[in-house]
């Protein structure tokens, strides 16, 4: 019976929470909330993934930590507790993907430009410039400007091909690159190569700087993370206990969980934006 009342508490509190989260097409906030899990799937290199279907991977992780918790402890209130934190477990580690991914295209950046400034000054066409950063550029885009070489040799339209080659990168590097490259084959551009080169110097630039703030702040970081974790920890190894878990099957025992996740929650967010470093936002899109 209390295995009965707990897999319905969880599937409660499963339901509210999509409800609440799940984006809605007839009202804005549902196509922000889209718009956003859009762009991080599309920055973590995943744009073949729809919201919807990162939203049912929340759900299923979350049944799954629900029950597991559940059978362990015993107790349905801890086991909610546990659901909710592994509903969001998804959307982090695709966080996580989408900065590594960034970090990873901020570092090759500056060799494409050098590449594509090299090709122009060759006497290469647009298109055929960017084309060869199909075969020879950095390898983490090559898959990005062979699709556009694709696009473009399949449909002739250079604007077009450069709006998906923008999607496909979902980069702020990527949008400048791209923009100029507009710009240069609608109005011309003589000075496009001393552009480019001066672009790669000034990434370098960043990119060093970044590396060496992120070096210097991972130890903070991951205390930070460990604080933040290690309450949880302690209550799933408390959950082996029954005698002990089930206190927090009371009222008084949900009020306490409730509190502990709000405080955790609070506390995570601000030790991110604390500890966070200026990112370039996607202005040109």
């Amino acid at each position: 019976m209390g295995l009965a009342v707990g897999l319905a508490a969880g599937a409660g509190l499963l339901l509210i929470w999509l409800a609440l989260t799940a984006p809605d097409a007839r009202t804005p906030g549902g196509d922000r909330r889209a718009s956003r899990l859009r762009d991080l799937l599309a920055r973590a290199g995943l744009e073949h993934t729809t919201p919807a279907g990162l939203l049912v991977v929340c759900a299923v992780s979350a049944a799954v930590a629900f029950l597991a918790v559940q059978v362990l402890s015993g107790t349905a209130t801890v086991a909610a507790a546990f659901g909710l934190l592994a509903a969001y477990l998804p959307v982090a580690l695709v966080s996580g993907r989408a900065r590594r991914r960034q970090r990873e295209l901020l570092d090759v950046w500056p060799e494409a430009v050098d590449n594509l400034a090299s090709a122009v000054r060759a006497g290469l066409s647009l298109p055929e410039a960017l084309a060869s950063l199909g075969r020879r550029g950095p390898v983490p885009l090559r898959p990005h400007f062979e699709a556009f070489a694709a696009d473009y040799q399949l449909t002739g339209r250079f604007g077009d091909s450069l709006d998906r080659l923008k999607e496909r990168l979902a980069d702020p590097v990527g949008d400048r690159v791209v923009e100029g490259l507009r710009v240069a084959r609608e109005v011309g551009g003589g000075g496009l190569g001393l552009v480019l080169r001066n672009l790669s110097g000034f990434l370098r630039d960043d990119a060093r700087t970044r590396s060496e703030l992120e070096s210097r702040q991972t130890w903070t970081v991951v205390g930070a993370r460990l604080a933040v974790a290690a309450p949880w920890l302690v209550l799933l190894m408390l959950s082996f206990q029954r005698d002990v878990i089930s206190r927090y099957s009371s009222p008084e025992g949900a009020v306490v969980l409730g509190v502990g996740g709000g405080l955790t929650l609070v506390a995570y967010r601000l030790m991110v934006r604390i500890g966070r470093l200026p990112v370039e936002g996607r202005v040109l899109r």
